[in-house]
């Protein structure tokens, strides 16, 4: 059921809770915030885990909880122990503002994967890119979670004279912590202005990496299967760096991924415009198997169809889809 007609197979499934955050990141939400779903279209935490484990028996072993911010749906908790019975692997992308409530749910629950979203290491800038001033907050947490022993993965979404002059003090972060520091390619989204001259690409984010270290002081990492991310370390470093490189170099060959919006919409590739409504044959009493079936049969070879560089310029094809916060990170 969660074989595509390329033979790629789903077996990570992530599930946005809520379009809600408690930060407004410029390149993920419109200045104008978005039109939020109605509480009554949202799925409930029962639906969460129904949805869930007509995914695990299909063959999912891997689940990520994202939004919006996961954490400030008020029935987070109950959501999480419920999700931790299944048989899977249970992780979370947060921003990290209130991680430091939840540290003992999380170990409680075998929660050891924590996503951080941090572009900037500097407040002002901080407040510049999230329209809010948590950046003491969310800095003093990531080492919180660090010192719990959490494998805390920091995501730096790269925008050329916005943070790019960041890389190198992003990758010293990981000289003497065991941080994994993940540089993104600025990708398009519905309202967030993105074009090509914002964006910094893999190959200039390894020619600044080259510009301050040894070519030899650069290790590549061998990448996992269906790795999203390039990896790299630098010699004597405790952590590690890497580059999801989804516009300039994209790794589509190997997805095995499948997003659930919070308000039941499955989306078989976070750039493609077409969803399929499980909630509502959930909520009918139908089963949602087929709809799952049909939906990654659909799925395009990459890029939700956008197989060009051409094609993944044309602001006609990211107004289509959905902002970043309505889709879940």
């Amino acid at each position: 059921m969660l074989e595509d007609s390329f033979g790629r197979k789903h077996t990570y499934l992530r599930i946005s809770l809520t379009e809600r955050c408690n930060l407004r990141c410029n390149y993920c939400m419109p200045a104008d915030g978005i039109p939020l779903s109605p509480k009554s279209h949202l799925m409930n935490a029962d639906e969460i885990y129904s949805i869930a484990s007509t995914f695990v028996k299909a063959g999912v072993t891997k689940i990520r909880l994202t939004g919006g911010e996961p954490l400030v749906r008020k029935d987070a908790r109950d959501i999480l122990k419920k999700l931790a019975s299944l048989p899977v692997e249970l992780a979370i992308s947060t921003n990290a503002v209130t991680t430091d409530r939840h540290i003992e749910d999380f170990k409680k629950l075998g929660i050891q994967n924590i996503n951080i979203s941090l572009d900037t290491l500097i407040p002002e800038r901080f407040k510049q890119i999230t329209r809010r001033d948590y950046f003491e907050k969310v800095y003093s947490n990531i080492f919180q979670l660090l010192e719990h022993g959490f494998n805390v993965k920091i995501n730096c979404v790269l925008m050329k004279g916005v943070n790019d002059d960041e890389i190198i003090d992003f990758i010293k972060l990981s000289e003497k912590h065991l941080l994994h520091i993940r540089f993104i390619e600025f990708m398009p989204f519905d309202g967030n202005r993105w074009n090509m001259s914002k964006l910094v690409s893999q190959q200039a984010i390894l020619n600044c990496v080259e510009n301050v270290f040894e070519r030899e002081a650069i290790k590549r990492i061998a990448d996992r299967p269906n790795d999203t991310s390039r990896n790299y370390q630098i010699k004597g470093y405790k952590g590690t760096f890497a580059i999801i490189s989804t516009v300039t170099n994209p790794f589509c060959d190997s997805c095995n991924r499948i997003r659930l919006t919070a308000n039941g919409q499955i989306k078989n590739c976070l750039f493609s415009a077409n969803e399929t409504d499980l909630l509502s044959t959930l909520r009918g009493g139908e089963s949602i198997t087929p709809l799952i079936e049909k939906a990654i049969q659909g799925k395009f070879k990459s890029r939700g169809g956008m197989d060009t560089l051409e094609k993944f310029k044309d602001p006609a094809q990211h107004g289509q889809n959905r902002s970043m916060i309505a889709i879940g990170g």
